[in-house]
C-alpha cells in the first residue's frame, strides 16, 4: 500500500514538474547544446534501435567508462547493446568508443527517457530489451516498475550501497529500499555490498567485482613511465594525485618532513583542477621546493624534451601540469597519495593506483570511496591517516604492504567484466 500510494503521487508529480525539467534542459543546453538535441528521445521517440538488446543505463561519463569492458565482452558474446544516458558527456564517450559498433548496428547510444511510465513504455516498444542493467546505483521508480510490469529483468550492475545512503534510506517510509526490492537482481562489487543489499530486501545477488578495475590502461602512458624510470632509479617516488586546494598545506608539511628524513625522495604533485596548475607551481617554489614542470620536461607525447643527462639536478617535486596522464604519474611511483581525504567532501578514487599495484594512502574522510577503500584497507594495501605528521611518518617509514598482499587483492577484485558477463549469460539461460 505504501509503495502503491507513492507511485501514484510520483506519476502526478511528474505531470506537474515536466515543464520545469524542460526548463532545466534548456538552461543546460545554453552551455552544452547536446542537452537539447534529439529531444524526442527524452519522451521515448526512437528510430532504428537494435532489437532484443541488453540495455545498459550509464547515466554519465563515469558510469559509461565503467561499463566499457563489460560491453565489449557482451558484444564478443554476440549480444547487441542499447546505452541510455542523461548527460552529454556519457553519450559522447559512447559514440566515440563504440563508433564502429554503432555504424554496424550492434550498439546504439540514446537519451534515457524521462522517468514516466508511458515514456518508458515507448522505449521498451522501440527496442524490446531482453535485460536491463543500471550502472552503480540508479533508483528511478518508473524505470524499475515499468520494466517489472513488462517482464523485462532489470538488474543493478557494478552496484554498491554506501553506509551513508543506507542510513538515509532506512528512515521514514524506506521508499528507495522498497523500490530496490523490485529489481530482478544485482551484480555487486563485494561480499560487504552483497550483505548490505540483502539486508534491505534485494534478492538474486551475484558478487562480480568492480568493473573499473578492468578499464584499459593506455599503454603509451606506461611505456613513457618505463622510459623515464632509469633516470629516477634509486629514488623513492611518491605521487600525490588529485590534490585539492584546501589540502596543499597538509601535503607541503608532510613533504618537508619526508625530505628531511630522506632528501633523495621525489614527489610528483598532480593538482585535481587544471586551473590550479600555475598557482600550485608558484606555491611549491614559494615553499622552497625545487620544482620541475611536466610541461617543460616533456613534449605532448611524453617524450623527454631535454637530454636525459640534463634532468634538473636536485629536483624535489615534479608538478603534473597535464590532464589525462594520471597513469603515467602513478606508474612512476612507489607509493601513492590520493587527494580529497583531508577535506569534508571526501577522498577521490583510489582504483587507479590500486590497478597499478601501488600502495595507496589518503586522509581520514573516506566515505566517498567506501568501496573499495574498506576492502583495500582490510587487505592491507591502503591506509588512511589523520594529519600531515601521520602522513609523513607513513611515507617515510617501511612498506605497509607486500607484493603478495597486492596480488591477492587484485585477484579478488579484478576480472569483474568477465564475471559479470558470465552472470548475465547465466541469468539469460545460456
Amino acid at each position: 500500500m505504501i509503495l502503491a500510494a507513492f507511485l501514484f503521487a510520483y506519476r502526478v508529480l511528474w505531470v506537474l514538474l515536466t515543464p520545469l525539467v524542460m526548463v532545466y534542459l534548456w538552461h543546460r543546453g545554453r552551455r552544452d547544446p547536446d542537452y537539447t538535441r534529439h529531444l524526442g528521445e527524452r519522451f521515448g521517440s526512437y528510430h532504428n534501435l537494435p532489437q532484443n538488446p541488453i540495455w545498459i543505463h550509464a547515466v554519465s561519463l563515469g558510469e559509461l567508462r565503467s561499463a566499457v569492458p563489460l560491453a565489449r565482452d557482451l558484444l564478443d558474446a554476440g549480444e547487441v547493446i542499447v546505452f541510455t544516458h542523461f548527460t552529454p558527456a556519457g553519450r559522447r564517450e559512447a559514440h566515440k568508443v563504440f563508433a564502429a559498433d554503432i555504424a554496424a548496428g550492434r550498439v546504439a547510444s540514446v537519451w534515457v527517457p524521462l522517468d514516466m511510465f508511458w515514456v518508458f513504455g515507448r522505449f521498451f516498444k522501440a527496442c524490446r530489451p531482453k535485460m536491463g542493467l543500471t550502472m552503480e546505483i540508479e533508483i528511478w521508480p518508473a524505470m524499475v516498475m515499468a520494466a517489472r510490469a513488462r517482464g523485462i529483468p532489470l538488474y543493478m550492475c557494478n552496484a554498491q550501497y554506501p553506509s551513508k545512503s543506507i542510513a538515509r534510506d532506512s528512515k521514514g517510509l524506506r521508499i528507495r529500499q522498497r523500490i530496490m526490492g523490485k529489481f530482478a537482481g544485482a551484480f555487486v562489487k563485494s561480499q560487504l555490498q552483497a550483505d548490505r543489499f540483502a539486508g534491505v530486501g534485494v534478492s538474486n545477488i551475484k558478487i562480480t567485482g568492480e568493473l573499473r578495475f578492468d578499464q584499459p590502461i593506455p599503454p603509451a602512458l606506461l611505456q613513457a613511465a618505463d622510459e623515464l624510470a632509469p633516470i629516477l632509479a634509486g629514488r623513492p617516488v611518491v605521487t600525490i594525485a588529485s590534490a585539492v586546494e584546501s589540502e596543499d598545506a597538509t601535503y607541503f608539511a608532510a613533504m618537508k618532513a619526508v625530505l628531511a628524513a630522506d632528501p633523495n625522495t621525489l614527489f610528483i604533485y598532480v593538482p585535481r583542477a587544471p586551473e590550479r596548475f600555475s598557482e600550485v607551481a608558484g606555491m611549491l617554489r614559494a615553499e622552497g621546493f625545487t620544482t620541475a614542470l611536466r610541461s617543460e620536461l616533456f613534449n605532448d607525447d611524453l617524450e623527454m624534451a631535454i637530454p636525459a643527462h640534463e634532468w634538473p639536478a636536485g629536483t624535489q617535486v615534479l608538478l603534473g601540469d597535464s590532464m589525462g596522464e594520471m597513469y603515467f604519474y602513478l606508474a612512476l611511483s612507489d607509493r601513492a597519495v590520493v587527494g580529497g581525504g583531508f577535506q569534508p567532501l571526501g577522498a577521490h578514487n583510489v582504483i587507479e593506483p590500486l590497478a597499478l599495484a601501488k600502495p595507496v594512502v589518503t586522509g581520514p574522510v573516506t566515505f566517498t570511496i567506501e568501496y573499495p577503500f574498506t576492502e583495500a584497507e582490510t587487505a592491507g594495501v591502503a591506509k588512511s591517516v589523520a594529519n600531515a605528521d601521520a602522513l609523513a611518518a607513513l611515507l617515510a617509514g617501511p612498506d605497509w604492504t607486500t607484493p603478495t598482499d597486492m596480488a591477492a587483492f587484485m585477484a579478488a577484485h579484478s576480472g569483474a567484466s568477465l564475471k559479470t558477463c558470465a552472470a548475465i549469460q547465466a541469468e539469460l539461460g545460456r
